[in-house]
């Protein structure tokens, strides 16, 4: 049978309509407001989302991609490291917490679609080991077991964080949805320039590092408050 080609998967993962559980999570924007984040920087906030933490979850995931798809078949993957590496940084637990649990549905996603893979399995039996992956560990497997090049794998990641949070400001502060939808736009162009560089993570040491305090702090905050519509 005719494998997909690897558009067809990334526009599959891009898709909202997937029930990987990205519904329930907001990309931190619901923190922000309720933080204090005016919506008429809303578009910036988005910019600069995609140019840092955004990165970090891509190079997550390439690397992770990489990881897998070059081990031995008879070894085990050391997605350890990996994992290590986003998690330094990734400081916040809320943020940690919630990429797990949507690594959790991601897992879910890929156990059914492509249960034969290598690194698929190499996945299943390290969360059965270590417990739930992070989201980008995950897409990471995914892109080892269907062939999504590392290019496509950053601007996947950019583009699903951005259109999370444009999808989620509909729900928060409702207005014409074209309007989210050029910040989504805008913000995977800024992050273009860095889509070479990012692609060519090979090692944990490779992801980017850049981070975003204020978007950590808002998230702790939120995850102590049963006033929200999104986990994070």
């Amino acid at each position: 049978m005719t494998s997909p080609h690897a558009l067809s998967v990334a526009m599959l993962l891009a898709d909202a309509r997937l029930p990987g559980g990205g519904h329930a999570h907001s990309a931190s924007l619901e923190p922000a407001l309720l933080g204090g984040l005016p919506e008429r920087d809303v578009p910036a906030w988005m910019i600069g989302r995609a140019t840092t933490v955004s990165l970090v979850e891509a190079g997550t995931a390439v690397v992770a991609a990489k990881v897998l798809a070059t081990a031995e078949p008879a070894a085990v993957p050391p997605i350890g490291a990996v994992v290590a590496a986003w998690a330094a940084r990734t400081p916040a637990p809320a943020l940690r917490d919630a990429a797990r649990l949507l690594g959790r549905g991601y897992l879910r996603v890929a156990r059914t679609l492509w249960p034969a893979a290598p690194a698929v399995r190499a996945l299943v039996a390290h969360e059965a080991a270590h417990g739930p992956l992070p989201r980008a560990v995950v897409l990471g497997g995914v892109a080892a077991a269907t062939g999504l090049p590392p290019a496509d794998v950053v601007r996947l990641t950019v583009y699903d964080d951005a259109q999370t949070a444009a999808s989620a400001f509909l729900k928060l502060a409702p207005c014409d949805p074209l309007v989210p939808a050029r910040w989504v736009l805008d913000a995977c162009a800024a992050a273009e320039e860095l889509v070479p560089l990012v692609a060519a993570c090979t090692t944990p040491e490779d992801v980017p590092a850049s981070g975003a305090p204020q978007t950590e702090g808002w998230a702790q905050a939120h995850a102590l408050t049963n006033q929200r519509l999104f986990r994070a």
